[in-house]
């Protein structure tokens, strides 16, 4: 409880003057042979009473309740589904447990239970019952669970719901939430106006504008307190703070969705979670329908979910800050999301809200190549920046997520290890949609952005397409480029390197110099034979040195430079990740190569499929295909 004073005669007070029926509710119902209208509470109970039924109870009452009971001897709560009446000194009485709801409670708790269960299991016994009319459910205060000052929790039990009772600190706290339940109750009656809803509402409006200014943590506690009292407005701005707080959480934001001046930041974002297949509710029509219901038309989120689906939307805001979107878009598309975020980060302050009711660019969440980039800090980075005309200090900027060079390859990443088996072909200085024309399979172009985890998932097997050898090894591969002008093709999910390979990097190198390096993916059986780990250089269509080591085994050909000798980089008593993480260090350094982490292991690059990695087994050469069925949770 708070240590400041209650006074329960103003807020009881506060309370009956407010008083009016639910929308949902006659007003015949409510009054009194036509005449006054039916007021919650009741006189206050002289101290005797109380003290009296202290000594017919056994036990002093905890002080909140005693001070409620002083005031008025009972009240009428008036939930919509739950507790209606509670009763005064004279109605009170311990509950014992008349439904044997201690045995279900404590059979669950279990070896090693927590305090709370403890507590909940051993409350129906011990609770005093407050309620005298409800709809099946009971307000208990439980001398067994209290606070340093003496304060009994209340638990609220809905007989009805199948639910566990919900919990409250003290009888104060109870009653505090009951009147907020009271006014949220109200809020569609137009004639619900008084000095609290005109105070709520002040408050949504101030928080408003600090949001704006960037002071959404000022705004945040402002905009929970007249959400609680179920204000217009508040749970819409309240939920886009939160939603850039915790970008991956879906977020409802109501009929938003069919105002015109919303729709184009509000749609997408809603149909995030079903064009992800993640929505379980009915699939695609129950969700279309809902749309429907809250008034936009079935068509129009027909047309989002479906480019939602197939990552071809795009957030196309207008003005300055829409221009700066379409700069960050072309930048995070070839794999420069940290540069991406920095355009995004300046041009914040020129966002400018469509309308009162949007606070925050959300839209950015639904662009499938934007969104990604939008982590929990950036959302609060987005959150601090003042925006829309509005003016205050500019956040400190969050730190840039990409690495430079290779060794996060040997680094846990967003899954908690490392990539396992990889392979990439780097060409120096030409722009990356010219890969497929190079390395790609027959009409290989670059597609929509996808998902670094789903792409292996898309790599068809040979057995899977007509006209693909058994023999043949094509990839899936991610493609984009460097911030050292190389363009890449990168495949996070490779096979293991055999004797039919034949690197790409001659292909690769018509116009340029070309980088193939392939790392197998790491053996869990004891006794396995050591991963390889291959690199090969070309240039002009003829390559320069290659090298495959495996173990103590290393095959070379060529004149590797000095710096690059496998050798001096693979070392008899490393341990295997060593001589991985040196030539990826040497290759940083001495050819400049780099990969962006945050592109490849959380963003959306575009992919294509390449020609086969390994060549036709020639005349006396045999080979092994196997394949493997994966079954997606």
């Amino acid at each position: 409880m708070s240590d400041e004073p209650f006074n329960w005669h103003d807020f009881l007070g506060r309370w009956q003057e407010e008083w009016v029926p639910r929308a949902d509710v006659d007003d015949d119902d409510e009054d009194d042979g036509g005449q006054t209208v039916v007021r919650p509470g009741r006189p206050g109970a002289q101290e005797s009473a109380i003290a009296a039924a202290e000594e017919r109870l056994g036990r002093r009452l905890p002080t909140s309740y005693r001070e409620f009971l002083a005031v008025s001897d009972g009240w009428q709560v008036d939930q919509t589904a739950g507790v209606y009446q509670l009763g005064g000194v004279a109605d009170i009485d311990w509950f014992q447990d008349p439904y044997d709801m201690t045995p279900l409670y404590e059979e669950s708790l279990g070896d090693s239970p927590r305090k709370e269960d403890i507590l909940l299991a051993g409350m129906w016994r011990r609770a005093l019952r407050l309620e005298t009319d409800s709809d099946m459910s009971y307000a208990l205060l439980d001398p067994g669970d209290s606070d340093q000052d003496g304060e009994w929790a209340l638990y609220v039990y809905k007989g009805w719901s199948g639910e566990f009772p919900h919990r409250y600190p003290s009888f104060r706290a109870y009653m505090e939430a009951m009147y907020r339940g009271f006014h949220s109750d109200r809020v569609e009656r137009p004639d619900f106006v008084n000095a609290t809803t005109r105070a709520q509402d002040a408050h949504v409006e101030e928080a408003r504008r600090l949001a704006l200014r960037g002071r959404y943590e000022e705004a945040l506690p402002l905009l929970e307190e007249a959400l609680s009292f179920g204000r217009p407005h508040s749970g819409v701005l309240l939920n886009q703070l939160r939603h850039l707080l915790a970008p991956r959480s879906p977020r409802d934001y109501g009929y938003l969705v069919a105002d015109p001046r919303y729709l184009p930041e509000i749609l997408p974002v809603e149909a995030m979670t079903p064009a992800r297949g993640e929505w379980r509710l009915g699939g695609d029509g129950h969700w279309l329908g809902m749309m429907s219901a809250r008034g936009a038309a079935r068509e129009t989120a027909e047309v989002v979910l479906g480019a939602m689906r197939d990552g071809t939307h795009r957030y196309a805001p207008p003005g300055p800050w829409g221009r700066a979107v379409t700069e960050a878009r072309e930048a995070a598309r070839w794999g420069a999301t940290d540069a991406a975020w920095r355009v995004l980060r300046d041009a914040l302050p020129l966002w400018e809200a469509p309308g009162p009711s949007l606070i925050a660019p959300i839209g950015l969440l639904a662009d499938p190549v934007l969104g990604p980039l939008i982590t929990p800090e950036r959302g609060r980075e987005i959150l601090a920046t003042p925006r829309a005309g509005e003016a205050g200090p500019a956040p400190e900027p969050v730190p840039d997520l990409d690495p430079p060079g290779l060794a996060w390859l040997t680094e846990p990443v967003a899954n908690g290890r490392p990539l396992d088996g990889y392979r990439c072909v780097w060409v120096e200085g030409i722009d990356p949609a010219r890969l497929p024309a190079l390395i790609g399979e027959e009409g290989a172009e670059p597609g929509a952005p996808a998902d670094p985890r789903e792409t292996s998932w898309r790599a068809p097997g040979p057995r899977e397409r007509e006209g693909v050898e058994l023999w043949e090894d094509r990839a899936v591969v991610a493609v984009g480029r460097t911030a050292e002008a190389w363009a890449f093709a990168f495949d996070g999910d490779s096979r293991y390197l055999n004797k039919l390979f034949l690197s790409p990097a001659a292909a690769a190198s018509s116009s340029g110099r070309a980088v193939v390096v392939w790392r197998d993916p790491r053996r869990s059986t004891p006794g396995a034979h050591p991963a390889a780990f291959h690199l090969s250089v070309a240039e002009q269509g003829e390559e320069l040195y290659a090298f495959t080591v495996r173990g103590t085994e290393i095959q070379r050909s060529g004149s590797i430079p000095e710096a690059l000798d496998p050798a001096r980089l693979f070392r008899p008593e490393d341990t295997e990740p060593d001589g991985e993480l040196r030539v990826l260090e040497a290759l940083h350094t001495e050819l400049g190569l780099s990969l962006p982490r945050f592109a490849l292991t959380q963003g959306r690059l575009s992919t294509f499929t390449t020609r086969s990695w390994t060549r036709a087994p020639r005349e006396g050469e045999g080979f092994a295909y196997v394949s493997f069925g994966r079954h997606r949770s």
